[in-house]
C-alpha cells in the first residue's frame, strides 16, 4: 500500500486558469472565423490561402494545455509515501466541555470569560502531543463540537468560531454537557478518560453533580473550572449598535454570579479538582498536570515516514508536450505537402 499525496497542494488552485484559457480560445476561434466568413466563403478563402489550415491552432491549444496542466503537477510536487511504519503512542482522552452561553460574555475576566477561555484552550492544544481532544459547546443544551481527535490544527480552527449564537436555547445545563461528554470517548476505551468544564457554574436546568456521579462511576475523571466573580458582573450586548446590558423579562439587568459551591461539588463527585479562573491564569494548566498522571493508553497509528518525488515523469511529459507544441506550425508547409510517400494511378 502507498500513500500519494502533493507536497505544495495549494498550487493546484493554478488550475483554474485552464477554463479561463479554454474560454478565451474559444472566443478567439469565433472571432477568426467570423472574419473568415467576411472575406468569403471558407472553402474559397482555403484555396485562396492553402497554407490556411483551421485544425493546427486547435491542436497546438491542446498541446498547450495538457503542457500546462503538467507544469502545474509539477509545481504541485506529486509523491507516494514508500515506507510503512507503525508508530506506538501513548496518550490520555480528554473532553473539554465549553459554556457559551450569554453570562459567558461577562467581562470580570478580561476581556470576557469566554474570549479568555478560547486563548487558553489555544495554548493548551498548542502544547499537545499525542492526547487525543474533544470539545464540547453548552448552554441550555449540549452540542459535539469536535469529536475526539489528534487533529490539532482542526480543533482550534473551530474553537475561533465558538460563540454563544451556536447554541440556540440559553441557559447553563452541566448535566448535559457531562452525560454527552460520556458518549463521546472513543468506545472500548475505559481508562484515561478526563473532562474539563469550564463555566461560571450557574447551573438552571439539571443535576450536575448526579451526572459526574455516573461519569466518576463509569472512569472518567470530572474537572471544573470556574471562570467570573462571586460577587457578579451585568452582561454586555449590543443592540442598534448601542452597547447595554442584558435584562430579564421585566426589564432588570441580569447579573451573572460565579456559583464555586456547584463547581466544587461536581469536581468532588467526578473525582477531579476545582480551580477558580482568573485573568493571568484560566487553570488548564494545572488541571492538565493531574490529568497527565493518569495512566496512559496505547495508542497505535500507521505513518508513512518516506516520501518520493514523482514530478520528473510530468516534467518529461511536460517539455514533450511544449516540443511538439513547438514543432507544429499554424500554417501548412508547402513543401512538406507535396511530398508524398504512395503515389496511385487513377
Amino acid at each position: 500500500m502507498q500513500l500519494f499525496r502533493f507536497a505544495n497542494p495549494h498550487l493546484l488552485y493554478l488550475l483554474l486558469i485552464l477554463p479561463v484559457m479554454i474560454l478565451l480560445f474559444i472566443v478567439n476561434e469565433y472571432r477568426r472565423g467570423k472574419a473568415i466568413r467576411r472575406i468569403g466563403e471558407t472553402p474559397l478563402v482555403e484555396k485562396l490561402i492553402p497554407e490556411m489550415s483551421r485544425f493546427r491552432p486547435t491542436v497546438k491549444f491542446i498541446l498547450q494545455l495538457l503542457a500546462i496542466t503538467s507544469m502545474i503537477i509539477v509545481l504541485a510536487r506529486p509523491q507516494f509515501g514508500s515506507k510503512l511504519e507503525e508508530v506506538k503512542k501513548e496518550g490520555v482522552e480528554v473532553i473539554i466541555a465549553l459554556d457559551v452561553s450569554n453570562s459567558m460574555l461577562a467581562e470580570d475576566i478580561q476581556p470576557n470569560r469566554l474570549t479568555r477561555a478560547k486563548q487558553a484552550l489555544t495554548r493548551l492544544i498548542d502544547n499537545l502531543v499525542d492526547d487525543r481532544i474533544g470539545l464540547i459547546v453548552f448552554a441550555g443544551d449540549a452540542y459535539t463540537q469536535i469529536p475526539i481527535t489528534t487533529d490539532y490544527i482542526s480543533a482550534k480552527m473551530f474553537l475561533s468560531s465558538i460563540g454563544p449564537d451556536m447554541v440556540p436555547k440559553q441557559g447553563t445545563s452541566i448535566g448535559s454537557a457531562i452525560n454527552l461528554g460520556m458518549n463521546s470517548f472513543t468506545p472500548g476505551t475505559d481508562k484515561s478518560r478526563a473532562m474539563i468544564i469550564i463555566t461560571d457554574g450557574e447551573n438552571h436546568e439539571d443535576d450536575p453533580v448526579a451526572a459526574a456521579s455516573e461519569a466518576a462511576e463509569a472512569g472518567i475523571m470530572i474537572h471544573t473550572i470556574g471562570i467570573g466573580s462571586p460577587e457578579g458582573v451585568p452582561v454586555p450586548v449590543v443592540t442598534g449598535g448601542k452597547r447595554d446590558y442584558l435584562r430579564d423579562s421585566e426589564g432588570n439587568t441580569v447579573i451573572t454570579k460565579l456559583d464555586e459551591e456547584v463547581l466544587g461539588k461536581v469536581a468532588v463527585a467526578g473525582g477531579g479538582n476545582y480551580v477558580r479562573a482568573s485573568s493571568s491564569n484560566i487553570g488548564l494548566d494545572e488541571i492538565y498536570r493531574e490529568i497527565g498522571k493518569l495512566k496512559k493508553q496505547d495508542m497505535e497509528s500507521t505513518m508513512f515516514t518516506e516520501y518520493n518525488d514523482q514530478f520528473v515523469i510530468f516534467a518529461g511529459i511536460a517539455f514533450f508536450l511544449f516540443f511538439t507544441d513547438f514543432m507544429v506550425m499554424m500554417r501548412k508547409n508547402r513543401k512538406l505537402a507535396q511530398i508524398r510517400l504512395f503515389r496511385f494511378k487513377i
